[in-house]
């Protein structure tokens, strides 16, 4: 009896998913949106994020952000798209100190949601790959207390 009800639970609830994705294919039918735009939809997201120091992008994305003297939103960001569903890789440096776990579920749970929101298309996953630690900060406040214990 109890299987009976979960079978057709499921049923009712995998309907359900595939109305609504039948619906956004209507809604969206005839708009295209670029990997670009969903690149700096989620670079943006990320930005906002404590704990993220900077995206990690290719050689070929510095150079293009000094030439231009435009900061690349989409860089560090590769997105891969089907007709409903898109799956984002997130490349970043985290500030040393920060809780690395923390920051990774932030970051997927904020593309998720503004892609989402912003293009009415679902997002499958939210990969995020941490390419290094900025400890930069770290040593310059490190330098700042061995001037001050100098100078006493």
């Amino acid at each position: 009896m109890e299987e009976d009800n979960q079978e057709q639970e499921e049923l009712k609830q995998e309907e359900t998913s595939q109305e609504k994705n039948e619906q956004e294919i209507e809604e969206n039918e005839g708009i295209q949106i670029s990997n670009d735009v969903i690149a700096v939809i989620a670079g943006v997201a990320v930005s906002e994020v404590q704990g993220v120091s900077s995206m990690a992008g290719g050689f070929a994305g510095g150079i293009s952000e000094v030439l231009s003297g435009k900061k690349n939103l989409a860089k560090g960001i590769k997105v891969e798209k089907n007709e409903t569903t898109i799956k984002i890789d997130v490349n970043i440096i985290v500030e040393y100190g920060t809780r690395i776990p923390d920051v990774a579920f932030e970051i997927q749970n904020r593309v998720k949601t503004s892609v989402e929101t912003m293009t009415g298309l679902t997002v499958e996953e939210v990969n995020v790959h941490v390419q290094g630690v900025n400890t930069e900060d770290v040593k310059q406040e490190e330098e700042v207390e061995n001037n001050k214990e100098e100078k006493e």
